[in-house]
């Protein structure tokens, strides 16, 4: 089979690999999966960096998130061992982890429902508590995890405040529904936010980006708001100001989705199936703006990590090489 390996830590596009290779041989508890899409994700882009919070044996298969089928010929949704990642022809899953794929979604939006989506279910639902008609800020709307974001904020009726960074992500934020849109290289964030909501602020903010976005969203949440710390995209780790955060009587609230599965994986089977509710409903459906043979995945990679791509880029290992949609 065909495998991407990383033989040594640093950009995706210079140190992955494109390499024929043996199929994973699964261990106890384990399947192996023929990898029919698989989703690019930031953590793909760290892992390659030697920056994951995992950081598996040289040299791996970078690819966290799949839609694969099983020998039986199951169509599921996983994320694979490490460290044969889904950027592979096949891949190995744990079996007791494994999710059915929607059947309102093709392989490259099933890919793409589970990690963005899990993380923003249990961000706005288990730890931030969105209710319906409160306002909700979200950082990077018109990426792969803020995109997750605004659609599961839309679902459960809040009014849903992106910013991105220019004009093509504005278009982007907006086609997903966003009631406004903020193009951070442009406007004022904090005081649209503010003008936006008659001087309150955001309820919710939801930031993967860390950096300036986290101290912005700071100067603009509402009384008794939450700020959701989802990730650092930006590089930058924010040191919040504790105090400020007393005065201002809201509250900075952290969320790692990867805890779940070990620590409440049941929760994570439910969240599947309110999300599988709302792919049939329509009132989710995954962004995928590329679909690209496997022979891309390591510039598609490289993309992701600078920031440049738009909701999620996908990898299908069967698409010829020269096709991409």
């Amino acid at each position: 089979m065909r495998a991407w390996h990383v033989h040594r830590n640093g950009e995706p596009g210079e140190v992955m690999r494109l390499e024929e290779a043996e199929r994973p041989v699964p261990g106890d508890g384990q399947v192996l999966l023929k990898v029919r899409a698989a989703n690019i994700n930031f953590p793909d882009a760290l892992l390659c960096r030697g920056q994951y919070q995992i950081t598996p044996p040289l040299p791996f298969t970078p690819g966290v998130e799949i839609c694969g089928e099983t020998e039986d010929g199951r169509r599921v949704i996983a994320n694979p061992a490490l460290p044969h990642g889904g950027l592979a022809e096949y891949a190995v899953a744990d079996a007791a982890a494994l999710l059915p794929a929607p059947d309102a979604l093709d392989d490259a939006e099933a890919a793409a429902l589970h990690i963005g989506y899990q993380t923003g279910w249990f961000g706005l639902h288990r730890r931030a508590h969105l209710k319906e008609g409160e306002t909700l800020l979200v950082h990077a709307a018109a990426g792969g995890v803020g995109s997750a974001a605004v659609q599961l904020g839309r679902a459960a009726g809040a009014r849903v405040i992106g910013v991105v960074g220019g004009p093509e992500k504005a278009e982007v934020a907006r086609g997903l529904g966003c009631d406004l849109v903020i193009d951070r290289r442009a406007d004022d964030i904090v005081g649209a936010v503010k003008e936006a909501t008659g001087g309150r602020g955001a309820d919710v903010v939801y930031d993967p980006v860390g950096g300036d976005a986290y101290a912005k969203s700071a100067k603009c949440v509402a009384f008794e708001g939450r700020i959701l710390v989802v990730g650092f995209a930006s590089g930058a780790i924010p040191t919040p100001a504790l105090n400020h955060a007393l005065v201002k009587n809201y509250s900075i609230v952290g969320l790692h989705w990867g805890l779940y599965n070990t620590k409440d994986p049941r929760a994570v089977l439910e969240c599947h199936d309110h999300l599988t509710e709302l792919a049939a409903k329509g009132a989710v459906k995954p962004l995928v703006s590329e679909r690209l043979p496997l022979g891309r995945a390591a510039a598609a990679v490289q993309r992701v990590a600078d920031g440049t791509t738009t909701g999620r880029v996908t990898v299908l290992p069967a698409l010829p090489e020269e096709a991409a949609a």
